[in-house]
This record gives C-alpha cells, structure tokens and sequence, in this order.
C-alpha cells in the first residue's frame, strides 16, 4: 500500500533536493495564475477591446445612414442553391428618394433571395458607398466575450506550458543530481565483503 505524504517538499528532511523545493513554488505560481492572473487577464483584455468596440461602433453609426430602397435592377448570384443562404449579400440597383425629394439609383448590397421590386434597407457611408450596417451591442458584447475568453486561455496556455517545461527541466536536474550522489555513495554499498 501507497501512502502520500502532503507538503514533504515544504518541510526539511534528508531527500528533499533543490529541484524540489523549485517544483513546489513552481506548482503554486502555476496555481496562482490559473486561478487569480488568468481570469484577471480575461476580464482586462474584455474590458479594453468593450471600449474599442463601442467606440468603433459609435463612430460606424455617426458616419453610416440607412436608406429604405426598391430593388430596380437583378440581384447578382441568384441561383437556387444561393437563395437559400440567407446569411450572404450580393450586389443590386436600387432606387430611393432622399429626404429633399432627390430620387437616387446606385449599386447596393441586399440580402440573398431578393428580388426585383421588393423594399429593402440598404446602409450607405458619408460617401454613397454601401456597406454593412454598424455594430449593434450584441456584436460588441460577442466581441468583448470573445477577447476575454481568448486572453484568459492564452494566459491558462502559457502557464501550463511553462510548467510543463519546468517540471522536464527539474526532472532531467533531478536525474543528474541522483546519478552524482549514486556515484559518490554506489562504491561504498556494492563493496564485496569478504
């Protein structure tokens, strides 16, 4: 039967070496990181790209417009199988009037499955090219979970390839250390005695 005993590497006895008293405070650090850096990582990396995102945001929405169009012209890449896919846009002439009664017509982005006719929004920057629509919240709030999940597993990665590394390096130390001692007191127990 195997027993354990906890903290042998904390206290002084004649089998504790250097590498392990190396190991035991790299196992702590490895656990303060994973516990308090990590998730502290997450939330300053989410908190930081929240900002530039809702900043970007912002500026996306003061310098985008969003125009009810009729769709004039046919909508490009109309095969049956690409209007199923609702999640693409292609490229349409559409015609709207303007606010001061000015009736435009220009090439546009629209959903997959429109058609000639149909009533769709388009978005159009200050200088009449299409473009998506700006970033609502939950695009920056996908964002913002996003950066932080990804800072908080890059920190978790590190830590334990750090770790990992250390405990080959104290192991190969570990060896070393055993085959001097070996070597020292080897003789003195496989004398023959006569």
């Amino acid at each position: 039967m195997r027993t354990r005993v906890r903290g042998w590497r904390w206290r002084r006895n004649p089998l504790r070496r250097r590498s392990d008293v190396v190991e035991a405070w790299t196992v702590l650090l490895v656990a303060v990181l994973l516990c308090v850096v990590a998730p502290l990582a997450g939330v300053a990396a989410g908190l930081h790209a929240h900002d530039r995102a809702q900043s970007r945001a912002l500026v996306q929405r003061a310098e985008r417009h969003q125009v009810r169009a009729q769709v004039v012209g046919p909508v490009s890449d109309t095969s049956p199988l690409v209007h199923r896919d609702r999640g693409h846009t292609y490229s349409a002439e559409v015609r709207w009037t303007d606010p001061d009664g000015t009736t435009r017509t220009t090439l546009a982005r629209v959903p997959a499955g429109t058609r000639t006719e149909d009533t769709v929004t388009v978005w159009f920057d200050r200088r009449g090219h299409s473009v998506a629509p700006p970033a609502n919240d939950v695009a920056v709030w996908q964002h913002t979970v996003t950066m932080g999940l990804c800072a908080m597993g890059g920190t978790i990665a590190v830590a334990l390839l750090a770790r990992m590394v250390e405990r080959r390096v104290a192991l190969r130390r570990r060896l070393t250390e055993w085959d001097r001692d070996w070597a020292r007191t080897g003789p003195k127990w496989t004398r023959f005695r006569a």
